[in-house]
Parts: structure tokens; sequence; C-alpha cells
């Protein structure tokens, strides 16, 4: 039985499971059926919902709200710093709805000034290696595919569909039901 089978039966079951070698915080709140893989660190400001499954090597810092019904795939980064030179270390957020899936070595960074939020919704597909900057607002049912770059500022509305390997610059609003082509720049 994989490691993911086997943690969905724990899941089922009601039952938080941290492994052994897994760093996660005393002050962080997991809820019921939480697992979380070898090598996974989770910071103790980070709040993450029921029969959520947390794979191995994901590094969960900062003041981070998960959902709950969450996949968060091996090597994925959430909450950590925004890759901006006018961040100066205030207190932000990442806040992050139910039944997402997050891909492998997917990054989504917090905002950059103080009361300032990273937002995605609820449904969402971030497949492997893509990118979310800070101070983004991903809507509900949002496919975004591998080696999407998404820079800050951008927001995505609902049901939009982004290829895989391209970038969007800063401060782009991508509307409800878009479909944007793989490979391409926005």
């Amino acid at each position: 039985m994989s490691e993911l089978e086997s943690s969905e039966n724990l899941i089922r079951n009601n039952k938080v499971n941290i492994h052994d070698f897994a760093d996660v915080s005393p002050k962080a709140e997991l809820g019921k059926g939480v697992f979380v893989g070898s090598g996974a660190v989770i910071g103790p400001e980070v709040s993450v919902g029921s029969n959520t499954w947390i794979g191995p090597n994901v590094i969960i810092e900062g003041r981070v709200k998960i959902g709950a019904n969450n996949k968060i795939f091996p090597g994925a980064c959430i909450g950590l710093e925004p890759q901006d030179l006018k961040y100066k270390g205030d207190v932000t957020d990442v806040l992050i709805g139910d039944n997402n899936t997050f891909r492998e070595c997917v990054t989504i960074n917090r905002a950059t000034f103080a009361g300032e939020q990273t937002i995605i919704g609820d449904q969402n597909l971030l497949m492997a290696y893509s990118h979310l900057g800070h101070n983004c607002e991903i809507g509900n049912n949002v496919v975004i595919s591998n080696s999407v770059q998404i820079a800050g500022h951008v927001v995505v509305e609902d049901r939009a569909v982004i290829g895989g390997c391209l970038g969007i610059h800063q401060f782009v609003h991508i509307g409800y039901l878009a479909m944007i082509g793989g490979m391409t720049r926005v």
C-alpha cells in the first residue's frame, strides 16, 4: 500500500498522523484526519483543516490558514516570504479554501504589506512547479497547469484554465471561464 493510500485510510478514520521525521510546531493547529508526511515542516502560525493530506518535504510557514480536504504534494512551499523587494517583514497571510490540490513543488508566497493576503478559493488544481506570487487572488475551480509562473497582484476568476509553461505579469486580471493556451505570455 502506498503512503498516500495508507494516509487516506487514516484520514477516513479521523486520526491525525504526523510522521516521526516531520517537524510540526506544537502551536500549529491541525484538524481531524490530517496527515503530515516525512520531512514536512509546519510552522507555529499555521492552521490546517480536517482531512488534509500534506506530503513529504512540504514546507508551510508564516500565517497560513488551509481549509479542509486539501492535498499538498511533496516539495510544495506555502506561506514563505514574498519575492518582492518592498517586503520589510510585515506579518501577512495566505488563505486557502477547501478541496484544493497542490502538486509537486508548487510555491505560494504570502502578501507584502501588513493586513494583506494571498487568497486561494475552493476546488482548484495547481499542477507541478507552478508559482503563485504575493497578493494574488485565485477563485474557485481554477486549473493552473505545470510550470505556470504567476507574478504578484494577479487575480484569476472562477473556472479559468491556464495552460502550461507560461508567465503571467503582475497586476493582470484573468476573467471568469478564461482559457489561456500553453507557452503564451500574459
